[in-house]
């Protein structure tokens, strides 16, 4: 590759801008919140970064954009906005860029998008979005977010948790390829790391491997925004609808991250793919009556179809799972798993099915480099911080909502209210506090759930209920009571 080409370009200028940066906060916030960050693109005014995970891409989002977009502009003077999106397996999830882009109505180009308008116009037959969609080929129909290969319904370990959701994704899949909608639309949820995401990949992959014809198109509902909110900023809102719309088969993943517009416009699509009897999968980590950025007519058709929940994983399904994966590693390095080390992985690692590919991958790393045979005094060294890091149960703001409600008798509706009367403000700032402490949730998103208040809000009530602590013993055992009801 040499120097001068984009990718060589694209990378010194990001060198650039992350020397700005550390040299504006300092290093230990650069290598906090910027480190793990990667230059994906530039296009028009839109810097688009990638991360590691969904609560550094949040983070980031919320807290640090203008500073980064200022970075960005001593180089790029147009620079004017940020998206950061979740990188899966070392790679970004692409833009969405055909349908639309070229849906964009002539009286509205630029002359950046004229030369994509004008290859859509002149070229024969259908109009633009039904041609890209019938033209797609089945690496693109699959292109709307990062599909794991490895996610197949052959590498899927069924058990009583999670059996129905198992028959069912197959019956879509088989259903599907035969040109039929049984369960429409289908929404399967589960706490994280309970086979949620396995279960559309495989649907995906099922289909487009019988009828690579299907139109399909895999979205995770951050991925769903970011190209909505693109859309519309491009002034192409309808092209990025009708090709939406135009699928035989749409999966949605991490439907309980979809918010503002986006969620109205979701609303929109699934009554436009039921009506046309398209089939729809939603995936999310709660019910549906539970999705409160949705609203109750979208909750409503969610419910209205068939839902599906995936338990919590017995000791005989995570004993299969440790089995499956220890078998593969067999089979790719000689090594042995003793049958006592399986029981004790299964028993030990109770959080989710990736914790327990984590277990076995650690191990089989512990005897690559050491060496070592594997054993249960191994696998108790090798595992002794991911046993410990998964210890506490995982505390989302909906039980926060019931535990707080019920403690201090005030209906959950209005912890989410407008109201300011003292029975009800306490309690409030209250369960923010114990949002931020017990969940991973950026101050942002907190607001979001409770009324869709500001951060500021919620930094507010963070602020005074610590202070409160300090100066009242009797309410800092209150709410340690609190944390333990919910951490039990």
């Amino acid at each position: 590759m040499s120097e001068n080409s984009p990718a060589a370009t694209q990378r010194d200028l990001w060198m650039r801008v992350r020397a700005r940066l550390k040299a504006a906060v300092g290093e230990d916030v650069f290598t906090s919140w910027f480190a793990r960050l990667e230059l994906e693109e530039l296009v028009d005014d839109l810097v688009h970064l990638s991360a590691p995970t969904r609560f550094l891409c949040s983070w980031v989002q919320s807290n640090y954009s203008d500073r980064i977009v200022e970075a960005f502009r001593h180089d790029v003077p147009d620079a004017a906005r940020l998206h950061v999106t979740l990188r899966v397996n070392g790679q970004a999830r692409p833009r969405l860029a055909p349908a639309p882009v070229v849906a964009a109505e002539p009286a509205e180009e630029t002359p950046a998008a004229k030369p994509a308008i004008q290859a859509a116009v002149e070229a024969p037959s259908a109009a633009p979005v039904a041609r890209l969609v019938q033209q797609a080929q089945k690496g693109d129909a699959l292109a709307g977010s990062a599909i794991d290969q490895r996610m197949t319904f052959d590498t899927f370990v069924s058990g009583e948790a999670n059996e129905m959701a198992f028959g069912v994704a197959k019956q879509i899949a088989n259903a599907a390829i035969n040109n039929t909608v049984t369960f429409n639309p289908v929404y399967i949820h589960s706490t994280v790391g309970l086979g949620k995401s396995h279960l559309l990949n495989a649907i995906a992959h099922a289909v487009s491997q019988a009828d690579s014809s299907k139109n399909i198109v895999y979205l995770t509902a951050d991925h769903f925004m970011y190209h909505f909110i693109t859309a519309v900023q491009r002034q192409s809102a309808l092209g990025f609808k009708e090709w939406l719309r135009k699928v035989d088969l749409l999966l949605i993943d991490d439907m309980q991250f979809l918010q503002g517009k986006s969620a109205t416009e979701f609303g929109h699509t699934l009554g436009a793919l039921l009506t046309g009897a398209k089939q729809v999968v939603v995936a999310g980590d709660a019910p549906p009556r539970d999705l409160e950025m949705l609203d109750e007519r979208v909750r409503s058709r969610l419910s209205g179809g068939l839902v599906v929940p995936i338990s919590t994983f017995d000791m005989d399904l995570r004993r299969a799972i440790v089995q499956r994966r220890a078998d593969q590693a067999t089979q790719r390095f000689g090594m042995h798993f003793p049958p006592a080390v399986l029981d004790y992985v299964a028993r030990a690692v109770t959080s989710h099915g990736r914790d327990l590919d984590g277990a076995v991958n650690r191990l089989v790393a512990a005897n690559q480099l050491t060496g070592e045979l594997i054993t249960v005094p191994l696998a108790e060294k090798t595992l002794a911080d991911l046993i410990r890091a998964r210890d506490a149960k995982r505390v989302r703001i909906e039980d926060i909502l019931k535990i707080v409600s019920r403690h201090y008798k005030v209906p959950r509706n209005e912890l989410l209210s407008a109201r300011r009367s003292r029975d009800v403000v306490r309690p409030r700032q209250i369960a923010m506090y114990l949002a931020k402490a017990l969940t991973s949730r950026s101050l942002p998103e907190i607001g979001r759930r409770f009324g869709g208040r500001d951060h500021t809000t919620v930094l507010h009530s963070v602020r005074k209920v610590e202070q409160m602590i300090k100066d009242d013993l009797e309410l800092g055992q209150e709410i340690e009571l609190l944390k333990r009801m919910l951490e039990e």
